[in-house]
């Protein structure tokens, strides 16, 4: 098995802030999770050879090293024979063509086999000799990635690929999405601005602000802990605040007016804390990290409770569709080990 590398290290002058990106992937799935606005794009583009970065060097080795991009030795590829795969968000179809001339497009004439292979393996049969327009959401993203795996690119780059569609639709689209890739051995890369995507799909996640990475790692110790709380924001954290240390295990939140004992010693950089909205359970009133729920606000939704503690705090509880009656206990709990300390 050959040692694969996708490494990127560039700078690009924006008009709102500088991009630095440097990451490089060893394999599998890596999600660059940001705000919109931030350089995740802009990143891609750059991969794909779409826009140039001033400085930097993007290269890709499998069996051995291609360099896509070199500032320093004015190497720069061109878009089509860097062997990248870009889904845009419209997925960019031409609407003009058939399922299987756009699938054919930019192969020879002889790679019938190629066009007839792609449709059996995203499922497009029947679909031959429909246009776009008269595909579902799905299909049409069936038919861009048939597209791009028909050249058998190295990369595949995903630039929010569900941004414009409605819940049921997009948690479809992921799962046909990721089926579609399982067998993909080359590296694939979404831009997201949506955790859940970012967690279901990836297993190296990065998280931009700014056009700087403010996290990189394991896909699950960033949502497990964050680190920062620009980080836990982006991770869906709903519950922060500002702290004062009070010794090497517990803080005061000066948002809610609380003081919450912690698992690990505090070091002096932590400048505010953070609870996911599913981590309280109902208390004793003797219990740790105790909070009163009197004058809670309370409201129903089709799967949870949203409960608004008085100071403040979200509490978000399962509860099947059927059940419309909740009892707020007295006193919640957060365990210490749920209290993630933060650097701002």
């Amino acid at each position: 098995m050959s040692n694969k590398l996708l490494k990127v290290n560039i700078q690009k002058k924006l008009k709102e802030f500088d991009l630095k990106v440097d990451f490089e992937l060893e394999h599998g799935r890596l999600g660059i999770l940001g705000p919109s606005g931030c350089g995740k794009s802009m990143t891609l583009k750059s991969i794909a050879g779409i826009i140039d970065p001033d400085s930097g060097v993007i290269s890709l080795t499998t069996d051995e090293e291609t360099v896509y991009f070199d500032s320093n030795n004015k190497i720069n590829l061109k878009p089509q024979i860097r062997n990248v795969g870009y889904l845009f968000q419209n997925y960019a179809l031409f609407p003009n063509m058939t399922v299987e001339e756009n699938i054919a497009v930019g192969l020879s004439d002889d790679d019938e086999k190629t066009v007839s292979e792609m449709i059996r393996r995203f499922r497009l049969e029947g679909l031959e000799k429909r246009y776009p327009r008269q595909l579902s959401g799905g299909q049409q993203q069936r038919v861009a990635l048939a597209r791009i795996m028909a050249y058998g690119p190295d990369v595949i780059l995903l630039d929010e690929p569900f941004s414009a569609m409605d819940t049921f639709l997009k948690e479809q689209l992921r799962i046909e999405l990721l089926n579609s890739l399982k067998d993909f051995d080359g590296f694939s890369i979404m831009v997201t601005h949506d955790r859940d995507e970012a967690f279901q799909f990836c297993d190296e996640l990065i998280v931009l602000d700014q056009g700087e990475i403010i996290a990189k790692g394991n896909t699950y110790s960033i949502f497990e802990n964050p680190k920062k709380v620009q980080v836990a924001r982006l991770t869906g954290c709903k519950n922060i605040s500002k702290i004062e240390i009070i010794d090497e295990n517990h803080v005061k939140s000066l948002e809610w007016g609380v003081i919450f004992e912690v698992s690990e010693k505090i070091s002096p950089n932590i400048t505010h804390i953070g609870i996911r909205a599913h981590d309280f359970s109902p208390a004793e009133k003797d219990d740790v990290n105790v909070l009163d729920t009197t004058n809670s606000i309370k409201v129903e939704m089709p799967f949870e409770w949203e409960i608004t503690l008085a100071n403040g705090l979200w509490w978000k509880y399962d509860k099947q569709i059927y059940e419309h009656e909740f009892l707020i206990p007295k006193y919640l709990k957060v365990d210490p080990k749920n209290i993630i300390l933060l650097e701002d």
